[in-house]
């Protein structure tokens, strides 16, 4: 009994003890053991691994889609914030006699008047510095910036524009791509020719391809200008701060490049620009380039206060660059069965008045324009022409979409004339696996075939034929 009563002293004892170092260690960080992850390593099986195609997924941005509340840029708005607009020259090539801004500085409401003398370096291109952000000796074509004004209304800056006097010696000007390669055109950049850049494509004995055929066959395309027609048209706000540095809003593609040329323009180290992405309603390779931003950073550089740019419809068909027309010729040589032995293609782009991404456009075009066919004698000849029109640049496919109408309309003339299903002329030339392309690279994972056969399935191609 009494070894029990001491054995009971001692736990009341220790007991406050133990309680102190429970508590302490209840308010310590809990730490969790180390458990590997069950995770396997999957190898990548190509065309098959597509875990996201069937899922349903929500775009983050679809609710404000949907319920009309995306802010793109004419939604922003900054206290004291100024219009801008542009005056174009309205004519295809002219000299610039004289220009006269004093009524538009003089209407009530007008801030800032810029012209092309007030412009750092007046040009910018993204590939060849050939276009001027606003032109102050001569235009070279209709829809060429001269001046802008920034008003406190966009009505304003467009009465003001209407006052604004220029007088033009008229040119001489080249509006066919054809005549543009003559050495006797007018050249639209004097001295340089009108030729700016050309890609030439050899493979094989084409001589002896075509001696070597039953039946050759020659044909010319053409495509057209196409312009982008995004909702939204091209829009930017300009904004200083207090220790010099430059804001821009704008609905640009390609933000790193931009900035780049637009430090350029207007002699500032790029560091002291921010170019801000915002949400762009439409782009398919139309807004890859500047085209207002320097001018609406000029005019918020002059009054000190914000100004926005947005381009009128108008200014989206005659100012912003274009799909470009290509004219295409092909000549084929072909077996009595269909098999092509030699093809020689020539293409000219028409660049319209300035680079822009032409030479991007020629090399693709070119690449591409005797089409997914196995032919061992080739030669393709491409060249891009300046002519005093609106600008031809990036669109969606850069030059593929134009040769792909050329070399199938070929494909199909060719088969009707040889009385050969237009879908076995092309199984018999498609590509295979290990083919080797014109420009000497090896294909593989090649499914033209395949892809042909499974369309014609669905399609319902064999019942559809007569």
């Amino acid at each position: 009994m009494a070894d029990e009563t001491k054995l009971a002293g001692k736990e009341k004892e220790i007991a406050p003890e133990a309680l102190r170092r429970a508590d302490r260690e209840m308010r310590l960080p809990a730490v969790v053991p180390a458990v590997p992850y069950p995770v396997e390593a999957l190898v990548p099986q190509a065309r098959l691994q597509t875990p996201a195609v069937g899922q349903r997924a929500t775009r983050p941005d679809g609710r404000l889609h949907g319920l009309g509340q995306t802010r793109y840029i004419d939604d922003l708005s900054f206290p004291g914030m100024l219009h801008a607009r542009i005056k174009r020259a309205g004519v295809a090539s002219a000299r610039i006699v004289r220009i006269d801004t004093s009524a538009a500085e003089a209407t009530p409401g007008v801030m800032a008047v810029l012209t092309g003398r007030e412009i750092p370096v007046n040009s910018f291109g993204p590939s060849c510095q050939d276009q001027p952000v606003l032109a102050d000796e001569r235009v070279f074509h209709a829809g060429d910036g001269v001046t802008a004004v920034a008003a406190v209304t966009g009505q304003i800056a467009a009465e003001a524009l209407e006052k604004i006097v220029v007088e033009y010696e008229p040119l001489p000007a080249v509006l066919d791509p054809l005549e543009a390669l003559e050495e006797s055109s007018p050249r639209v950049h004097p001295p340089s020719s009108n030729i700016y850049a050309k890609k030439i494509i050899r493979k094989g004995d084409l001589e002896a391809g075509f001696a070597a055929a039953d039946r050759v066959f020659e044909a010319r395309y053409a495509t057209q200008m196409v312009e982008h027609v995004s909702l939204e048209p091209h829009a930017a706000i300009a904004e200083w701060d207090p220790n010099g540095r430059l804001t821009l809003w704008c609905t640009i593609g390609r933000i790193t490049l931009a900035r780049a040329d637009l430090a350029r323009t207007l002699k500032l180290p790029m560091n002291r620009i921010r170019m801000i992405g915002t949400i762009v309603g439409g782009n398919f390779g139309g807004k890859n380039e500047i085209t207002q931003e320097p001018v609406l950073a000029l005019l918020s550089k002059k009054t000190g206060r914000p100004v926005k740019g947005v381009f009128t419809r108008g200014e989206e068909f005659t100012s912003t660059t274009t799909r470009h027309p290509i004219i295409m010729e092909y000549k084929t040589g072909v077996t009595k069965d269909g098999r092509i032995l030699a093809r020689k293609v020539r293409l000219v782009l028409d660049g319209g008045a300035y680079c822009s991404w032409s030479e991007t456009t020629l090399g693709k075009a070119a690449i591409l324009a005797a089409g997914p066919y196995r032919i061992d004698n080739l030669r393709v000849e491409a060249y891009v022409v300046y002519t005093n029109k609106t600008m031809s640049g990036a669109m969606r496919g850069f030059g593929a979409p134009q040769v792909c109408f050329g070399y199938e309309s070929h494909m199909d003339d060719i088969a009707q004339a040889l009385g050969i299903d237009p879908l076995e002329i092309r199984l018999r030339n498609a590509f295979v696996e290990g083919s080797v392309s014109p420009t000497g690279q090896v294909l593989h994972s090649v499914v033209v075939k395949e892809s042909l056969l499974k369309a014609a399935e669905r399609f319902g191609w064999k019942e559809a034929r007569p």
